[in-house]
């Protein structure tokens, strides 16, 4: 398949999923949203690949949304369903290590980097969910899910209802990062890292990708269906504007 919004580079066993838009930081549309699930898919079907990245490109990971994209009637909500389910599902399914590489500011659907075994992250990585709360939806896509297993339900609740960020350091002292480094710097030590799990046999890479994600793997399927569902029951005919957006985000 040949993606708009997604590359995928391989080398050494080691497969990078690379988000962008335009060569540049990814503005979330619908053809990222379509095609995540199809390049997850198609990394975790690769007999070669022992080791995975996920990362964006330039200086920030996710901060734009295409807003104009998702008006409604662009997109059936059942069409956004079967791809919302699809993209997380295909992530979870890599039966291999998956390292995370944030590489800026991540305000637009930081939970798939997230959602990797091991998170690398700039430090001007400050994260928030933007996605939802100042677009009038409820966080149901998988968010409400991730959140709370990374930083507790109550701290998650307040973090999804308010829109709030965290800079890199709370992040980092949260658990949210493994890491922090420079920006110039992430890339690079997420090949390091991905390097020297490499080295190890493709069934222990195997077996430890699955037994790390033995709790969170039900976790996140048991409740992603019915989130989704709610979303978009509650999805409103009209989005805000860019003003009304800033309002909430106040």
């Amino acid at each position: 398949m040949k993606y708009k919004s997604i590359s995928i580079h391989r080398a050494g066993g080691i497969s990078e999923i690379r988000f962008e838009s335009d060569g540049g930081p990814l503005r979330w549309n619908p053809d990222a949203h379509r095609e995540a699930g199809y390049a997850f898919a198609e990394v975790a079907g690769d007999t070669e690949t022992k080791v995975v990245i996920v990362t964006g490109t330039g200086d920030a990971w996710c901060t734009e949304v295409d807003a104009a994209d998702w008006e409604p009637g662009e997109m059936s909500w059942d069409r956004i369903w079967w791809e919302g389910k699809r993209l997380i599902t295909n992530l979870l399914n890599i039966d291999v290590p998956v390292i995370g590489a944030v590489n800026g500011p991540a305000f637009i659907h930081a939970e798939i980097p997230l959602l990797a075994d091991f998170v690398i992250a700039a430090d001007t990585a400050a994260v928030a969910d933007r996605a939802h709360m100042p677009y009038g939806t409820i966080p149901g896509d998988g968010v409400h899910l991730v959140w709370p297993y990374l930083i507790g339900p109550r701290r998650a609740k307040a973090f999804l209802l308010f829109s709030e960020e965290l800079s890199p350091q709370e992040a980092f002292e949260l658990g949210v990062f493994n890491e922090l480094v420079p920006p110039d710097q992430v890339g690079q030590r997420a090949w390091e890292i991905a390097e020297q799990l490499s080295q190890k046999p493709l069934l222990w890479l195997r077996y430890l990708r699955e037994t790390l994600n033995m709790h969170e793997r039900p976790r996140m399927l048991n409740g992603l269906s019915h989130g989704l569902v709610l979303e978009g029951a509650a999805a409103p005919w009209e989005l805000p504007s860019e003003a009304e957006r800033s309002g909430i985000d106040e």
